[in-house]
């Protein structure tokens, strides 16, 4: 026996020590953690329980035989982040370079599996130089395992990558298929191709870091959700992000007590939005006088600015807000600003997170690089996901609702449960001088008419009550008292039932 659990106790250890102390410093040197670091500090002290410590790689061929290390390249098992049950897996880049073989995809396989028999989230931890070249289609198929369950798991249990390290080749998939992704500001990168195959097929010279680095993807490409300073940073964030977060998708999100009633007033919201309706505001700060304790996780801050998404609680409870910015192209939906939306709508709707919805826009941006690539189509993925949406859905309009645009920001005509406005509220088909250049063509060449038209059609149409008379605004508001119109509604629609016909899944506008 005593031998037995000297082996154990040396197995322990040598799996503990990854590739080795001068890797780990090598990882250090970098500015990155490994990959136990990580996990000891996304989960609660002492409560990981690590699966498959002693699995190791069986390939022979070109000398991998010999070169086996306990656990490889990859720690996973379960722990809690503030006492609830999170499955979570760490690429190990010390280890051959966390490159993924046929038994580090069976690792991470299981705990998916087991994640969602039990119904919990999983994180991974990317960090990863992609699939094992001396494994060939082995380590292929070890992708396509993983991949599976991504999809499997989506929309039964939350899934979050947090990308530590290298991402390339099939690797970037797996993310890219989970609710969100943060990374690591230049230490991380995320391509399907590097540089070096990059520069042989188009001749393009480009660094690491500009084909798939942080600011990449969340600045142009819209692949990450956000991105900070170093590893420490980001995995307190992925535990900040985990407390909005239910457990899977038959669970209610998790309720945190709070101090900040919900009758609280805002005057300053009052004088929140101009006189002059060609003046843009910053709706972010409705967003913070609104939510409990101003904590609003905004979500891809920096990529479609003229949308904005996030996490914030009302009353203690978990809610997504999408919101128009006035002062990002004056709030017009564009092709980005309705995908970054639409997915975030549809994981709300997923995971029974009632969404909330600040309207101020003038409508879809015009221009023939929208119409070219694709506005028709993508902006009709925003009015999909309101429309499919079943969770509660308050929304208030705070300025401008115009066209098209007024329809898909989650009005009353696509379900929407309880729908506010403000006594600054337009909503019509389009703004008053567009529409008299419009009705009144013979008249454009008196000023005097003009002006008298254009303010005739604002007493007529440019305000709330028009949509007030046919109930398809519920009652115009004071800004001030936001906050409690919203938890009321959502506080009577708590226990909202609503279903979609039957039917094997949707077919989305993709």
């Amino acid at each position: 026996m005593d031998d037995i659990i000297r082996q154990l106790e040396e197995k322990r250890a040598a799996a503990r020590l990854g590739g080795g102390k001068r890797r780990i410093d090598a990882q250090h040197g970098k500015g990155k953690l490994s990959a136990r670091e990580r996990i000891e500090l996304l989960l609660d002290p002492d409560s990981f329980e690590e699966y498959d410590m002693f699995v190791e790689h069986r390939s022979v061929d070109f000398g991998m035989a010999e070169q086996t290390i306990p656990g490889d390249g990859v720690v996973t098992g379960h722990g809690t982040i503030n006492g609830r049950l999170v499955f979570v897996f760490s690429q190990d880049f010390t280890v051959f370079g966390g490159s993924l073989s046929e038994a580090h995809a069976v690792k991470i396989c299981k705990i998916m599996d087991q994640a969602m028999k039990v119904g919990a989230p999983i994180i991974g931890l990317n960090d990863s130089g992609g699939a094992r070249i001396q494994e060939g289609v082995a380590s292929l198929a070890g992708y396509a395992d993983v991949f599976q369950r991504n999809v499997m798991a989506s929309g039964v249990v939350p899934q979050v990558s947090v990308i530590m390290g290298p991402c390339a080749g099939g690797a970037v998939y797996s993310p890219a298929m989970t609710d969100f992704i943060f990374m690591v500001q230049d230490t991380s990168y995320m391509f399907v191709t590097g540089p070096d195959v990059v520069k042989t097929v188009t001749h393009e010279t480009v660094t690491h870091e500009e084909l798939g680095g942080a600011l990449t993807h969340t600045t142009r490409s819209g692949v990450a959700d956000a991105s900070f300073e170093n590893d420490i940073e980001a995995l307190f964030a992925t535990r900040r992000l985990f407390d909005f977060l239910p457990v899977c998708n038959r669970a209610q999100p998790p309720l945190r007590p709070t101090r900040d009633p919900i009758t609280r007033q805002e005057p300053a919201l009052d004088r929140l939005v101009p006189a002059n309706p060609q003046k843009p505001y910053d709706m972010k700060a409705l967003i913070e006088k609104v939510v409990d304790e101003s904590d609003f996780f905004e979500l891809q801050p920096t990529y479609a600015r003229n949308i904005i998404i996030g996490l914030g609680r009302i009353d203690g409870a978990p809610i997504g807000i999408v919101a128009n910015q006035p002062l990002v192209l004056a709030g017009c939906l564009d092709i980005d600003s309705s995908r970054k939306a639409a997915r975030f709508v549809r994981f709300c709707d997923c995971f029974n997170i009632p969404i909330v919805t600040f309207v101020d826009v003038p409508g879809f941006l015009p221009g023939t690089a929208q119409e070219f690539g694709g506005i028709i189509k993508h902006g009709s993925k925003l009015l999909f996901a309101f429309a499919e949406a079943t969770v509660p859905k308050v929304t208030v309009i705070t300025r401008k609702a115009y066209g098209g645009a007024y329809d898909v920001m989650s009005s009353k005509h696509l379900r929407g449960d309880v729908n506010y406005a403000w006594p600054s509220a337009e909503i019509a088909v389009m703004g008053p001088k567009g529409a008299v250049e419009i009705i009144f063509r013979g008249d454009l060449d008196d000023p005097a008419k003009i002006e008298a038209r254009t303010d005739e059609y604002r007493r007529k149409f440019a305000n709330p009550f028009v949509a007030g008379h046919r109930g398809f605004i519920d009652d115009v508001i004071m800004p001030h008292t936001t906050r409690y119109r919203i938890a009321r509604s959502l506080l009577m629609l708590r226990h909202k039932t609503l279903e979609n016909p039957w039917k094997k899944h949707d077919n989305i506008p993709l």
